[in-house]
């Protein structure tokens, strides 16, 4: 059980700390360009999504833990967790692109590639611990959602 935890508190570090250093690019535009884009009505005010995100990211943690606490010498624990690292950095990836660069295009692009690899990281997940992939279900409808606010936004502008 201790280990577990370990392996849970070390995954919810790391992934706080890739949403923590993508916030960078989110904010150096969040303020001053994303202002000026036009947006769809549904759009959330922009103090929902670093909540919605942190809790998101606490989640995506505690999933990839269990996963990692499975032993990390299985294969598909291995693959598992490849997926997910893979996933995560193309997270951190749409907020440098659509942010940073201010590119909604190629964030579109980003974004729906991420999607893909959510869905591979679930199936992996569900094959190692079906808690942890069910674990994963709030992170995906969350991307589908900005996948469709993304693609709104650069079809808008």
């Amino acid at each position: 059980m201790k280990k577990k935890l370990t392996y849970i508190a070390l995954a919810v570090g790391v992934c706080l700390v890739v949403g923590f250093l993508s916030g960078f690019a989110t904010q150096s535009s969040v303020n001053d360009w994303y202002l000026t884009l036009n947006k769809p009505d549904f759009n959330p005010p922009n103090w929902v999504f670093a909540p919605v995100w942190t809790v998101l990211y606490i989640m995506m943690g505690v999933a990839a833990g269990l996963v990692w606490a499975k032993g990390f010498h299985h294969l598909w624990v291995k693959t598992a967790l490849y997926h997910f690292a893979f996933q995560l950095l193309l997270n951190a990836t749409w907020s440098i692109v659509f942010f940073g660069f201010r590119e909604p295009f190629w964030g579109l692009v980003v974004i729906i590639t991420l999607l893909i690899l959510i869905v591979l990281t679930f199936r992996w997940f569900r094959i190692v611990s079906k808690i942890a992939a069910w674990l994963l279900v709030p992170y995906f409808l969350w991307v589908c959602f900005a996948t469709v606010l993304n693609y709104n936004i650069w079809e808008l502008n």
